[in-house]
């Protein structure tokens, strides 16, 4: 069997000839008068009338039968069957080339929609051979590392990423009827803030300035709400400088809003709504998801469980989530963990907010924010002085966000929603690594 190296130097010698016959392998530009997909759907108006129509695409397959190929053309919508007589497709084509074809369309006795090809031409050449079969968990980690082939080769990968573009379109649209302003905030920061996790550094030489990667929004988007804005949201790149695992990546994507004059009750008809939405949207009208073997009903309303007395329970929050596989609401952290929260009313001790568990994913945390200037220097400082004792996980004094602090903020509520783990839900994956694109990896060599 011929190496990699061999069938690369064959397919770069027939793009020479193919040039040398005064062919450019890569041309301009292209004919292409529709999809396959539009094609397809106006196959009997165009077979009846014998229409020419020009088509693209890369060819999956070729199959010999004597004097008569047929190849199968697929695009990003469609793929459709194609024939022509053996002198047509000269020795230059391979499986993988993209081409450009003309014909009219028709049935095989088989009752296959076919193209019946009149004119033929590569449009880009390809050195690599595609692989001839994927082989699943054997090339996981080729599979991330080659996206791209992945996508190629494996269908349900490709939708997962399809539906997870779907998702955030529905969010967006969900946010916007409510009439949420989206913004957009830097993500280089001077000071990270805005939640407890450690930092990605890096330097502008420009300004001979060290600055970070930003761990969250919420410091720039609650400076919105001073600045007299009262329903704002942002959808966008995190990075955290911690270990990786099925539910964390170091750079993953955050959708951060905060809405003016109201309250946690009114967060939790929010996200109870918002998740029966998707859900409906996702799913055909299904309110009902499979996720890891267990049946998700967003039709019931969530169930709401004490911090405290899964601690009891279980010891520590990592084991005990995997037990919160309906929607639930955990209630009850203390005050120390959430140091941006205000405190509950009849209990200074506890925080007044709530995280949601589905499926055993952490997808959200919400709470009432701390709009008091003096309280949240105090916060502040604490911080700062676990900070001095190692923890560089602890937040840092933002004096510029203070200062906006006592210039007046309304009182709000806010939440961050995972989509990593959201999509990794509605498209029952078992790992952020597939449905995160380019998920961060070690060197091969390492």
């Amino acid at each position: 069997m011929p190496n990699i190296e061999d069938l690369r130097k064959t397919r770069i010698e027939k793009m020479e000839a193919l040039k040398g016959a005064g062919n450019n392998p890569f041309p301009n530009s292209v004919k292409r008068e529709c999809t396959i997909k539009e094609a397809l759907d106006n196959f009997w108006i165009w077979r009846l009338t014998n229409k020419t129509v020009f088509l693209t695409g890369r060819i999956q397959s070729i199959r010999e039968h004597g004097q008569i190929i047929f190849f199968d053309l697929k695009d990003g919508g469609g793929k459709i069957q194609c024939f022509l007589h053996h002198e047509k497709m000269t020795a230059f084509f391979d499986i993988g080339d993209f081409v450009e074809v003309g014909g009219a369309v028709f049935k095989t006795k088989q009752k296959e929609k076919t193209l019946r090809v009149k004119k033929i031409r590569i449009i880009a050449k390809t050195i690599r051979p595609l692989p001839e079969k994927w082989h699943g968990l054997k090339d996981v980690e080729e599979r991330y590392r080659k996206r791209y082939l992945d996508l190629l080769m494996n269908e349900k990968i490709k939708e997962n990423f399809l539906t997870r573009s779907r998702i955030i379109g529905i969010l967006r649209n969900f946010f916007n009827d409510l009439g949420f302003v989206e913004f957009e905030t830097p993500v280089l920061q001077s000071i990270p803030g805005g939640a407890t996790a450690r930092p990605f550094k890096t330097r502008l030489n420009a300004l001979d300035l060290d600055l970070y990667l930003r761990i969250a929004p919420e410091l720039y988007l609650k400076r919105l709400l001073v600045g007299g804005f009262e329903k704002v949201y942002e959808i966008g790149r995190n990075f955290r400088n911690e270990g990786m695992d099925a539910q964390h990546n170091p750079e993953f994507t955050l959708l951060e809003f905060y809405t003016a004059y109201n309250d946690l009750d009114y967060l939790k008809d929010f996200f109870e709504n918002l998740f029966r939405f998707l859900a409906d949207k996702l799913n055909q009208n299904k309110l009902i998801l499979s996720y890891e073997n267990n049946l998700i009903d967003f039709s019931r309303p969530f169930q709401e469980k004490k911090y405290g007395d899964l601690i009891k329970e279980f010891g520590d929050l990592d084991t005990a989530k995997k037990t919160l596989i309906q929607p639930t609401f955990v209630t009850g952290f203390p005050k120390e963990l959430l140091p941006l929260a205000k405190t509950m009313e009849n209990n200074p001790a506890i925080a007044d907010a709530f995280q949601i568990f589905i499926g055993g994913l952490e997808l959200v945390k919400a709470f009432t924010e701390l709009n008091d200037p003096i309280e949240q220097r105090k916060r502040f400082e604490e911080q700062e002085k676990l900070r001095a004792d190692g923890d560089k996980e602890a937040q840092r004094i933002d004096e510029d966000f203070l200062e906006a602090m006592e210039y007046g903020m309304p009182p709000c509520v806010g939440a961050g929603i995972g989509i990593d783990r959201l999509a990794a839900l509605l498209t029952n994956s078992h790992t952020l690594r597939e449905i995160i694109l380019f998920p961060t990896m070690k060197n091969k060599e390492q």
